[in-house]
């Protein structure tokens, strides 16, 4: 019988007295609004530039967390405390959204990153389940018709390709919009969702799915087809593993076990092909036919890549039932919990090298913050919560 309740505790743990307090006590930036998020080991902050990724994926994870786990006075401050600073300074004048600002408030860089946009859209949508104020809807929703507007050029005039040379669409969008669309659906017409699902589902898993090796490409040319390109021919493990619990979330909600049953086929067929053999870990970057990439960090091991492969894992096995994924659930988990956190000063670090020693020991940074590792805990610790009702049904 495996020990369910070991690893519940466990996960459960770490996200409530570890990582959490974490970034309530290094993160709130009280003079100017808005998060730190560049901190160093011990949490200190090393630069003061603020991040609309990050703000925004600050404020929904505090969010979410009150909505779903416990309404703490704290959290949701902590959350509306990032709101206010996004709400003031973050938007240009046609309302999309900044990549970066000063610690002040001041514009950095234009609004040429659609994902800023996405986690404002999630911030924006979990605080209004939390606060039931209208403002908050609004900016959720306006956002969202906006991210979809943009659908098919989603940098605008500051994309540095030439047109119509080698167009490419890019696996990101759908699959963020696969979560998003579940995210906002209390602020969107019904018809409106289903279709998005539908759209959705057949983009990341048709479209950017390639039959012959089973895996996901992070791009491919507009109709389609297979680009042999250092574009086409990349394999990001971390977002095509990400997006296949995505869809599993999206299969329990259409009650499609077909779908289910691909995605996690794909999460398995991913994992044993991106597997380091001789260090183990998760590769960041392949190519699909191993010829040598633009990324030089292919072969570092990412934070995100490890906690994100655990849920997938674990969902994977918990609709399926297929003893393949616990097991690839126990090697991950051991080899992620061996190598990322830091009992020291507390969170886990973010950038291994491939024999998974820290490279930079932040905490956080430009791309690092309170959302992958915290989500991911809390998506694992609840899937061990439904485990154990299901193991305990099996015994009976």
């Amino acid at each position: 019988m495996k020990n369910l309740e070991k690893y519940s505790s466990q996960y459960k743990d770490e996200l409530l007295k570890n990582i959490i307090p974490f970034w309530l006590n290094h993160s709130k930036d009280d003079e100017f609004g808005g998060y730190f998020t560049c901190l160093d080991r011990e949490g200190k902050v090393f630069d003061t530039d603020k991040f609309i990724w990050l703000q925004g994926r600050g404020v929904w994870m505090f969010s979410m967390l009150y909505n779903h786990l416990e309404a703490r006075q704290e959290w949701l401050e902590y959350a509306q405390h990032g709101a206010d600073f996004l709400q003031k300074y973050a938007r240009a004048a046609d309302k999309t959204w900044y990549f970066s600002l000063t610690r002040e408030g001041k514009p950095l860089i234009q609004p040429y990153n659609i994902f800023s946009d996405c986690f404002a859209t999630q911030a924006f949508g979990q605080l209004y389940k939390a606060t039931n104020k209208a403002e908050y809807a609004e900016i959720a929703r306006t956002t969202f018709y906006s991210i979809l507007e943009r659908r098919n050029n989603p940098k605008r005039k500051w994309s540095k390709a030439v047109d119509n040379t080698r167009p490419l669409k890019n696996f990101a969008l759908p699959m963020i919009l696969c979560n998003l669309s579940l995210e906002i659906e209390h602020l969107l017409e019904p018809s409106m969702v289903e279709k998005l699902i539908n759209e959705c589902v057949h983009e990341v898993m048709e479209v950017f799915y390639d039959k012959n090796s089973g895996l996901i490409l992070e791009n491919v040319l507009l109709d389609g087809q297979f680009s042999d390109s250092f574009e086409g021919r990349l394999l990001n493990p971390g977002h095509a593993i990400e997006a296949m619990w995505f869809v599993m979330d999206l299969g329990e909600r259409l009650k499609d076990s077909a779908l289910i049953e691909k995605a996690k086929e794909i999460t398995l067929r991913t994992l044993e092909y991106a597997w380091d053999t001789e260090y183990g870990g998760i590769f960041y970057f392949m190519d699909i036919k191993n010829k040598p990439m633009q990324q030089l960090e292919w072969d570092q091991k990412l934070w995100w890549v490890h906690i994100e492969t655990i849920i997938a894992l674990l969902k994977g096995y918990l609709h399926t039932g297929d003893e393949r994924c616990w097991e690839w659930f126990e090697k991950v988990h051991d080899w992620t919990w061996d190598h990322f956190p830091d009992p020291a000063f507390g969170e886990w670090y973010g950038y291994l090298n491939r024999s998974g020693e820290p490279l930079l020991t932040l905490k956080g940074g430009k791309w690092k913050g309170s959302y992958h590792i915290p989500r991911g805990l809390y998506q694992s610790w609840q899937t061990f919560e439904k485990l154990k009702v299901v193991q305990q049904i099996e015994v009976a």
